[in-house]
């Protein structure tokens, strides 16, 4: 059982007594704020014992702990210090987020410069331009299969006079890709008849997996729906107090072991506690992992399996998460992790800035997996329900060809 014990100025405290290299790392008291401990009606329910059926090969006897958020106490302004990156600040979107200008502001593709530039030439609809096009979409990481395929089909269109002039050609250039979008164009929906709904999110490594999961606890707690995370990341300690800073945040209960402790043990412990509490979404954070390690992606498989032994129907969604910069590699990563537990889902986060962007088309022409959420920024309202048209109004406007 996990000990808690309160120090001088009442900041509460926790441990596993199996694995006290665990503990938090002192913080100095000038800074430490008060927290207030939780109501009797908050306090941690048991978790029920493993079901007979499950091995204890596939589920390590460990124990896990349930970590409530904790009601600060609002005379002490001093904010929290933590040894983890820090949070962006809670805010509400601005009258420009949403739609269409929202994702403009926050995607600065070089695919929209370079298409700026041929267009901005009053160019001649010819091979040579088509050829520039080529390159545009191959340089943003379209990919060279799709790019070929798209400019192939302007070219047959432009020999049959389609196009009047450059405007008419940019807005089938668009069409082009929206008809690659449209159909993965599909959002998550939560089974209310699954409870809990399993939601297991994987990736390599620094692709904003635990980011994700804490922008989606908020907004699932926004919809009203009760949740629960599981720190599966166990190789890194910061990875699992960063998710427990997520929980604090958005005021949802995170389970958690000790650093190194076996991930499906823990996703199996909060499924448990989860169904004790008839919560209705349950996010399972996983370790980063390169697709070329065949051990880890083993242990990946294993994460499910063992779900499967409470729920067999979990993971009822299994959310891949991409780095938006990286390209065509992430083509690999998808193929790679599909193969081991099949991927129901993508985020595609990192969009904001200078992204390329053009690898969404590619994952879409690739793998026909639902693009769920994209990331344009980093506050928790810029993960953001995909939308193929804003996304392609955003790399290429309109007024591009003006």
């Amino acid at each position: 059982m996990a000990a808690i014990f309160h120090d001088s100025n009442g900041l509460m405290l926790s441990w596993f007594r199996r694995k006290k290299t665990d503990a938090p790392i002192p913080v100095p008291e000038a800074v430490q704020p008060e927290v207030l401990v939780p109501a009797p009606t908050d306090q941690v329910l048991e978790v029920p014992a493993p079901a007979p059926e499950v091995s204890a090969t596939e589920v390590p006897a460990l124990e896990a702990s349930v970590l409530e958020p904790q009601a600060a106490d609002p005379a002490d302004s001093t904010p929290a210090p933590t040894s983890v990156e820090p949070l962006p600040e809670p805010s509400r979107p601005d009258p420009a987020s949403p739609g269409k200008p929202g994702w403009r502001q926050r995607i600065t593709s070089i695919l929209t410069r370079d298409i700026a530039e041929l267009f901005g030439r009053n160019p001649i609809l010819d091979d040579a331009l088509l050829d520039d096009i080529e390159t545009a979409l191959i340089t943003a990481d379209v990919g060279v299969t799709a790019s070929t395929q798209l400019v192939e089909s302007l070219r047959k269109r432009m020999k049959a006079r389609e196009f009047a002039d450059a405007k008419a050609l940019l807005a089938a250039l668009r069409s082009e890709l929206l008809a690659l979008l449209r159909p993965v164009t599909v959002p998550l929906q939560i089974d209310a008849s699954k409870k809990p709904f399993v939601l297991l999110t994987i990736g390599v490594n620094g692709v904003g997996k635990t980011t994700t999961i804490g922008k989606l606890a908020r907004r699932y707690k926004d919809e009203g729906r009760s949740l629960m995370l599981a720190a599966g990341d166990t190789f890194r300690a910061a990875a699992v107090a960063q998710l427990q800073a997520w929980g604090e945040r958005n005021g949802v209960a995170v389970v958690a072991q000790g650093q190194n402790a076996d991930a499906a043990s823990v996703a199996f412990d909060a499924l448990q506690a989860a169904r004790a509490r008839g919560t209705d979404v349950l996010i399972a954070d996983t370790a980063g992992r390169l697709h070329t390690q065949g051990g880890l992606m083993d242990e990946l498989a294993k994460v499910a399996r063992v779900l499967r032994k409470l729920d067999g129907e979990a993971p009822h969604e299994v959310l891949m998460v991409i780095d938006g910069t990286t390209g065509q590699n992430a083509i690999n990563q998808v193929r790679k992790f599909n193969e081991k537990i099949p991927v129901t889902g993508l985020v595609v986060t990192k969009l904001d800035g200078t992204a390329k962007g053009g690898v969404v088309f590619a994952l879409a022409r690739e793998f026909g997996i639902p693009i769920r959420y994209a990331g344009i920024g980093e506050r928790p309202e810029d993960l953001r329900v995909f939308d193929a048209e804003a996304f392609v109004d955003a790399l290429l406007p309109e007024s591009l060809g003006g």
